[in-house]
């Protein structure tokens, strides 16, 4: 990918128009997850890969392309697509990969990264011990090119098919290897083993790709609590763990920080000390669900749409008990927890010791519509299930409120969330199937720009058993000020 002047890094809404974003199609990781080592790998269940891929994810990417780079794909969907091109396409390895510039693919970013010598040693070395391979594995993968390397740290095979480490199948899950929050990038801690080397190839991706180049000192890591090797594995919130997926931009003023099972207390205490002393926020919000495999995310449990209309489940729209008040910052962060309840503090840059209690989810959101956004039109939730039980929590499990918003009222969701889908419609929605849609792109009968209020329903018997919508499956690095 060749570096371009006019390459630039911004993100300050959920809703903004999306022009540039980092993703990762699915690998033939995802295709060695068994059954014995799914739920260690962070999977409630075995996936079929090329169901994944033919018949869901690559409509995914088509989309994208066409809202961000349509020059790649008009025009050519008959050739993409014709059997003798076997996805060429969309695989990054390939010479007839797509290889776009607004929708980027991370193992590309990898691979290029990998033709510096020096990088390709460390990068080798440091895997190698994360995975406690042997000298001469060491050795054997040093003599690998760019692309293969980039591949073989991705999926954990050699070519041919030759397993050497576990693949690292959530990496496709984007969102949570970092955020972009104006102009600066927040890098993740994970929670788990499983994601250790996302987050290490991640780091290096950031800090050594051209394309990031220009913002290498807006890059913030999260610094370890004194002596985090002495705390037991039971300490729970005392570590320092924080994904991206419990970190929301919804202004350029106001950052959301969830607290679950995923981003413990002391994360969001230290990220929201270097977020106001590096004055890249003015207000922090933070939302403390239950820890819960139900959750995950924040983003699991409410996504935005547009300025005045929220994606929510139900369950987290009931008052919460009488609110704990206490004014020391400390104190609150670090005090006694409720799992089973939910509980949301706004803390202020300018007066941080006196922070702003909300008691559900709707208080805040509605706050954030009206004096965020400036949203003109009353505050709406688009309910998962359509706020009816045992909908409201299946449907939320496959992600009905896990969305991704491509510009104001444009939103990606699954196809199989038929209550919800119906709660689109009650609130003034058009839904459209992917491939109806991309057919009347393709044929020139409607642009991306002319949409307005549509969900766009995305094949899903597969994917939504990974247990990610697409607000995960993406890492937004350029959206345009919402109007």
């Amino acid at each position: 990918m060749k570096k371009n002047s006019s390459d630039t890094i911004r993100a300050s809404s959920e809703i903004g128009r999306l022009r540039k974003a980092l993703i990762h199609s699915p690998d033939s990781g995802l295709g060695k997850v068994s059954p014995s080592k799914a739920q260690d790998w962070l999977f409630e269940d075995i996936v079929h890969l090329d169901t994944i891929r033919k018949k869901e994810y690559d409509y995914y990417v088509k989309i994208l392309l066409y809202f961000l780079d349509p020059l790649k794909i008009k025009g050519r969907l008959k050739t993409i697509d014709a059997p003798e091109q076997k996805r060429n396409f969309y695989k990054p390895d390939h010479p007839d990969f797509y290889c776009s510039e607004n929708v980027i693919e991370l193992q590309w970013l990898l691979a290029e990264i990998l033709n510096n010598h020096e990088i390709k040693l460390k990068l080798v070395s440091s895997v190698c011990a994360i995975e406690g391979c042997s000298y001469a594995t060491e050795q054997k993968l040093l003599k690998h090119p760019p692309r293969e390397l980039a591949k073989t740290f991705i999926t954990g095979s050699l070519p041919g098919d030759e397993m050497l480490f576990p693949p690292i199948p959530n990496f496709i899950f984007t969102r949570d290897i970092g955020i972009v929050i104006n102009r600066f990038i927040l890098l993740n801690k994970p929670a788990r083993k499983a994601r250790i080397r996302e987050a290490l190839l991640s780091r290096y991706i950031f800090f050594n790709h051209p394309l990031f180049e220009a913002y290498r000192d807006n890059i913030i890591e999260l610094p370890e609590n004194h002596r985090h090797f002495l705390l037991p594995r039971e300490s729970g919130d005392e570590k320092l763990t924080l994904e991206g997926g419990d970190v929301m931009v919804v202004s350029k003023d106001h950052l959301l920080i969830g607290v679950s099972e995923r981003t413990t207390m002391e994360a969001a205490r230290i990220a929201m000390d270097i977020l106001f002393k590096r004055n890249v926020v003015k207000k922090i919000s933070i939302i403390n669900i239950p820890k819960k495999r139900d959750y995950m995310h924040i983003d699991t449990i409410f996504t935005q749409v547009k300025k005045n209309v929220w994606a929510l489940l139900g369950v987290f729209s009931k008052k919460t008990a009488k609110e704990e008040r206490a004014s020391d910052l400390q104190h609150i962060l670090e005090g006694k927890k409720k799992e089973d309840k939910l509980k949301i503090i706004q803390f202020r840059k300018k007066d941080p010791g006196n922070p702003v209690y909300f008691n559900t989810l709707e208080d805040l959101l509605t706050d954030i519509s009206e004096k965020d956004l400036g949203a003109r039109e009353k505050t709406r939730f688009i309910y998962s299930g359509n706020n009816e039980f045992p909908f409201d929590v299946r449907e939320q499990w496959t992600d009905s409120c896990n969305l991704l918003t491509l510009k104001e009222g444009v939103a990606l969701g699954y196809d199989r969330n038929d209550k919800t889908i119906e709660a689109f419609r009650q609130n003034g929605f058009q839904v459209v199937e992917a491939q109806q849609l991309i057919d009347r792109f393709e044929n020139g009968e409607l642009h991306p720009d002319e949409l307005e209020d549509t969900l766009i329903l995305m094949p899903s018997a597969e994917l939504s058993r990974a247990r990610g919508g697409f607000h995960c499956m993406s890492l937004p690095l350029l959206r345009d000020e919402p109007v």
